[in-house]
């Protein structure tokens, strides 16, 4: 047998430990699917950096949307365990406050030094933009803007900021 006994028992157990990782996610919304994706492929060395600005009219290289995106080496990225208020159009002034907050703050992140992306389960959005999470020291950029109430976790669908 090509199989041995304790090879699907290790694929068992991780299969489980995935799914139930899986249903706090899907249930509670307070585990994003990225999070669990960094349990299993840890971000790699900091070996990442460009000086940021904030996007403008024109081509677009290193350069910051809003609290959720950004353009890296011509790219554009969507922080992918994160959910950052609209900036285009916000829906009242208070999403509009917080917005400028989160965009402003992930600018200082990213130019505060080197930095690597991951990868999840999904490599780009409906809309072509990359979905990657910006770790630093390990520690994810997302979870920075998150402890400081600019954004929140990544649930799988935006809610209202107003």
């Amino acid at each position: 047998m090509w199989l041995s006994l304790r090879s699907v028992r290790d694929a068992a157990i991780w299969a489980l430990i995935a799914a139930a990782l899986m249903v706090l996610y899907e249930f509670n919304g307070f585990i994003s699917v990225s999070r669990v994706w960094a349990l299993i492929l840890p971000p790699g060395p900091d070996t990442l950096a460009a000086s940021f600005s904030y996007c403008a009219g024109g081509a677009r290289r290193n350069c910051v949307v809003d609290g959720d995106t950004f353009w890296f080496r011509g790219e554009k990225i969507r922080v992918a365990d994160i959910d950052a208020p609209e900036l285009s159009p916000p829906r009242c002034p208070h999403e509009a406050q917080l917005g400028e907050a989160a965009k402003h703050r992930l600018l200082r992140l990213l130019n505060d030094g080197p930095f690597s992306l991951t990868v999840g389960f999904r490599d780009e959005d409906q809309y072509g933009r990359k979905l990657r999470t910006i770790y630093r020291n390990g520690k994810s950029l997302g979870d920075v803007l998150v402890s400081e109430g600019l954004a929140r976790p990544w649930t799988g669908s935006r809610r209202s900021w107003c």
